[in-house]
């Protein structure tokens, strides 16, 4: 609580860290025991595809770091994931939010859909902005598609021609997987999403 900034009635004090929806710890301390009619926002994207964005983030760091495929796998022939590599981990979004429900309610946590936010990105905007229960100030006029980025970039205002984008970590082109590696990881989440997707009554359509 010392950390956030002083709020007034009228205004929504935002916190970001991702680390948070994988943290066992967090939901009980310090949130909810801080506020516990806190709202949520988790942004999710397919967990193959997320998995394999961090593994390009961390190779342009790190170039000496084992194959994508030699971190996925225990053993690749019997098809046993490794699941204690955080890349990994993290796109099992249903065994995460198991966590949360246990402090707080659906109604209070709201999943923004990564494809989405590149494809709609005012249209995505928008429902974050009618769950905090805020007039829809962001609309399409604020974004335009950055071709060298390959997203959406925000503009300060409609009429200033100063956009901001995203840094240069993302937008990286990804590293090429083996098909069938995909294909072993999609069969491997397929379970969880779709646990996740009937936990949250929504589809996000990652198969």
């Amino acid at each position: 609580r010392s950390l956030m900034p002083r709020t007034l009635d009228s205004q929504i004090t935002v916190e970001k860290t991702p680390s948070y929806f994988v943290s066992p710890n967090v939901p009980p301390r310090p949130i909810h025991s801080m506020a516990k009619d806190t709202k949520l926002i988790v942004v999710v994207r397919n967990p193959v595809t997320r998995a394999i964005s961090d593994y390009t983030q961390t190779l342009s760091k790190k170039p000496d770091i084992p194959t994508f495929e030699g971190l996925s796998f225990r053993n690749r022939s019997l098809g046993l994931v490794d699941t204690s590599w955080n890349a990994i981990r993290i796109g099992m979004y249903a065994v995460h939010l198991e966590s949360w429900l246990q402090y707080f309610p659906l109604s209070q946590i709201h999943f923004v859909s990564g494809e989405k936010l590149i494809t709609d990105p005012a249209g995505e905007m928008g429902k974050v902005q009618d769950f905090l229960g805020i007039k829809r100030v962001i609309t399409d006029k604020h974004f335009y598609f950055n071709k060298t980025k390959g997203f959406p970039c925000l503009k300060k205002s409609e009429s200033s021609g100063l956009p901001r984008c995203l840094g240069k970590s993302k937008g990286r082109t990804h590293v090429q997987i083996d098909p069938e590696v995909i294909e072993q990881l999609r069969d491997f989440y397929r379970p969880y999403n779709i646990k996740f997707y009937e936990t949250v009554g929504q589809d996000f359509r990652w198969e």
